[in-house]
């Protein structure tokens, strides 16, 4: 794995995430450099042809390097260097993305300084470069761009682009932005000599919508792209992450199937004549030679009448009001052998949200922490060794995703959790689910008693009515005066669990505080003594979670007593689906003086 910082990039061991080397990479254009953003921040680390292609800033004069393998493969030589404007931003805060596509390049950066003529192009490598009409698109944010293979039918491969653009719409009521997929064909060398020469001869675009159709609220701002390919690309899936003008996140499934339905099946947006053929955006072997009326129409009609819908239709699959900055999604094999889909959502506030695709319906598995004050800039799944890899400003961190021994407590406790990592075996909760104990798609705990499993498992386990606390949590004993306020506390182990208190045979609700589950007493009378038990109940699944016993605290004569408010709060570690700090096992490494992080996963290059 490739990290790129300030002036430098790091190579990192895959296993455990230790740096293997540092390559530095100076600016050079740092004499030039007046107005800031002096440095060379690496924005592009791919691999292309038979190198490391690496692009940065370069102090405002973008520069890309060639670094080829060394004789024993243990490290890289800076053999060739290239003039990088189009491939890397000015400054790193600009907008830019990258793809490789059998040994070519596609880029969206700026070509002038200040931002401007932004455009995805194919930028180098075999095939011809080729760019973008620059009324295409309106003061575009590209997001993401990814290939879809079709193994049957390589010549209709497409490179799909997700962007936002300024809504051509004016209105009051109109959003400012507007979320758009394009594609262009893999195969397409722009127009003939004669008309759009190095110009897109396939381009279109389509509206991607994520909302409520019925009541035409709609979720406008792309934020993020995750393409999980499948081996039939109409069944590839694109999970997009969108945000609203009311502070809310959103995210919404398509189906690649379902884009390219719009793209050959639409009409074309401000066009009533007959369409020409071949049909605008038809990939052939020779884009040159197509028809002079076919290049036309694209040129002026790019966009589709037709708006891309995901798959839940009438709603966004998963709706928030944190603000998720970025999504991955990982695929997960069940102990019933079905496969499973796991969103990994990242908050701006540094924590990661693990989130089960169950049908239609989302499940918040748990939230990890990593960082309480830092932006997450970065996010890379590595699938085969189940870890994601988190870049920050000043560091990069490794969630194992296969945390089952936050589960370890009981069964019933690692079947709620409705993990798919995770199942409950003679060891306990573990992360070798084959054979073990889950309920995916309901969470149902009854599973745990089920004769023939626990017979396989060589399990003694019979249903309790009510699970006793574990003997850390056994009965607290306090001493409280007559006519002082009081605040029990018991901490919240699971949000999808309803929490009460029971004294002495009589229900109070639970008063919900960030992680804790509080029991107030305005004043202590006679019948406030006795016990006090907090009780969870999940799915038919009750436990004893606290338990406290309050007696009378006897005070002298010449004792004043001051009326105060006493606050207990039991600190205890919560279960994995509530907040959770960061791990100190789990692999992190600090990058000083960092001002951004670009991540790769380069996986079978080292």
């Amino acid at each position: 794995m490739y990290v790129g910082g300030t002036d430098f990039v790091l190579k990192l061991d895959v296993e455990d995430y230790h740096v293997i080397e540092k390559y530095p990479l100076k600016a050079t254009g740092k004499q030039q450099c007046q107005e800031g953003f002096c440095e060379n921040v690496i924005t592009v680390i791919e691999k292309f042809q038979d190198s490391l292609f690496v692009c940065g800033t370069n102090g405002r004069r973008p520069q890309c390097w060639k670094l080829f393998a060394s004789v024993n493969n243990q490290s890289y030589d800076i053999v060739e260097s290239y003039e990088g404007t189009g491939i890397s931003p000015f400054t790193y805060t600009q907008n830019y993305l990258s793809l490789t596509v059998e040994g070519d390049l596609y880029s969206a950066a700026p070509l002038d300084m200040d931002g401007s003529s932004l455009q995805f192009r194919r930028k180098a490598g075999s095939r011809t470069n080729v760019w973008m009409y620059d009324n295409w698109v309106s003061e575009p944010t590209f997001i993401s761009a990814s290939w879809v293979r079709r193994a049957k039918d390589p010549d209709n491969e497409k490179i799909y682009i997700y962007f936002r653009e300024k809504n051509s719409d004016h209105s009051p009521e109109a959003d400012p932005w507007i979320s758009r997929v394009a594609r262009v064909c893999k195969a397409d060398e722009g127009g003939s000599k004669r008309f759009f020469q190095n110009m897109w001869t396939s381009f279109l675009k389509a509206r991607l919508v994520c909302g409520f159709p019925e009541e035409s609220l709609y979720f406008n701002r792309l934020q993020d792209i995750y393409v999980m390919q499948t081996e039939e690309w109409h069944d590839t899936r694109v999970y997009a992450l969108f945000t609203s003008s009311w502070n809310a996140t959103a995210v919404c499934i398509y189906t690649v199937g379902m884009i390219e339905d719009v793209f050959e099946n639409s009409t074309f947006k401000g066009y009533d004549k007959n369409i020409p053929t071949p049909r605008p955006g038809t990939c052939v072997k020779n884009s040159r030679s197509l028809p002079l009326e076919t290049v036309s129409m694209v040129k002026d009609y790019p966009e589709m009448t037709d708006w891309v819908h995901s798959v839940h239709s009438a709603a966004p699959f998963y709706i928030s009001n944190n603000n998720y900055t970025k999504i991955a999604v990982d695929r997960v094999q069940g102990a019933d052998e079905h496969m499973y889909n796991i969103l990994l959502l990242a908050t701006d506030s540094g924590n990661i949200h693990k989130v089960l695709e169950a049908g239609s319906e989302p499940f918040i598995i748990s939230e990890t922490q990593l960082s309480s004050c830092s932006t997450i800039r970065s996010m890379k799944l590595d699938s085969k060794r189940k870890k994601l890899v988190v870049g920050f400003s000043e560091k990069i961190s490794t969630v194992d995703l296969k945390r089952c021994q936050e589960y370890n407590k009981s069964c019933e406790e690692c079947v709620l959790a409705r993990d798919p990592y995770c199942a409950w075996t003679k060891h306990g909760c573990t992360s070798n689910v084959q054979g073990g104990i889950q309920n995916i798609m309901t969470g149902e705990p009854s599973v745990c008693y089920s004769t023939s499993l626990t017979e396989i498992l060589q399990l003694n386990r019979t249903k309790r009515e009510t699970v006793p606390a574990s003997p850390a949590d056994l009965r607290t004993d306090h001493s409280v005066p007559l006519g002082v306020p009081f605040y029990l506390s018991c901490p919240i182990g699971s949000y999808h669990a309803n929490y009460t208190w029971d004294h002495e045979g009589q229900k109070s609700p639970c008063l919900q505080m960030q992680s804790n589950c509080l029991l107030l007493i305005p004043s202590m009378e006679q019948d406030s003594y006795g016990s006090y038990k907090c009780v969870s109940e999940e799915k038919n699944y009750t436990k004893f979670v606290k338990n406290y016993q309050l007696t009378e605290q006897k005070l002298v004569p010449e004792q004043e007593i001051v009326q105060e408010q006493i606050i207990l709060v039991e600190t205890k570690k919560n279960d994995e689906r509530t907040e959770k700090p960061f791990k100190r096992n789990d692999a992190s490494v600090f990058v000083p003086q960092v001002v951004w992080i670009t991540l790769i996963a380069v996986l079978g290059m080292l």
